[in-house]
């Protein structure tokens, strides 16, 4: 099946919204992205258009996501694109631009951030095993006596 796999930059625009269900964690937020283009006319840059998309966020993503963002900061998400239009009765239509995230990340090009691996859930061990015993049992007698014999034949072949 073909996908349409996008990547934004923009500004997180809501607080994530976590949520634990059926399925693993789950998280939700909108990301605010604003073209720019060079303004001719006023020898500047100048805000285009804003798109707004929710951005979904499974399992793990979503518990860091939901532990990382706030509203203001740069991010890069990439994702699959799902664009869902809705009629209802006595309503007028919309359309919904999401991304269903692959990755999310801080804009490192506006400013810094630091990394903290997380932790991971602790797996619960089903059979305590022993640690096996690598040494050789201590048997001295028969290589000490094989080396001595060796010794003395190499002696008498010289001799």
């Amino acid at each position: 099946m073909n996908e349409t796999m996008v990547c934004v930059v923009g500004n997180v625009a809501t607080r994530p919204v976590y949520r634990e269900t059926a399925s693993g964690p789950a998280a939700r937020f909108r990301v605010a992205v604003t073209s720019r283009y060079w303004d001719r006319e006023k020898s500047a840059w100048a805000d285009g258009h804003t798109n707004f998309f929710t951005v979904w966020a499974n399992r793990q993503l979503a518990t860091n996501t939901a532990a990382s963002l706030s509203v203001g900061e740069p991010v890069i998400v990439q994702g699959r694109l799902k664009v869902r239009t809705e009629t209802r009765e006595g309503q007028q239509g919309w359309m919904s631009a999401d991304i269903d995230a692959v990755a999310i990340g801080h804009d490192l090009s506006r400013g810094t951030t630091a990394f903290r691996r997380a932790p991971r859930p602790e797996q619960t061990v089903t059979t305590e095993r022993p640690e096996p015993n690598w040494e050789t049992p201590d048997d001295t007698s028969q290589p000490n006596e094989r080396e001595g014999r060796q010794r003395r034949s190499r002696q008498t072949v010289m001799t």
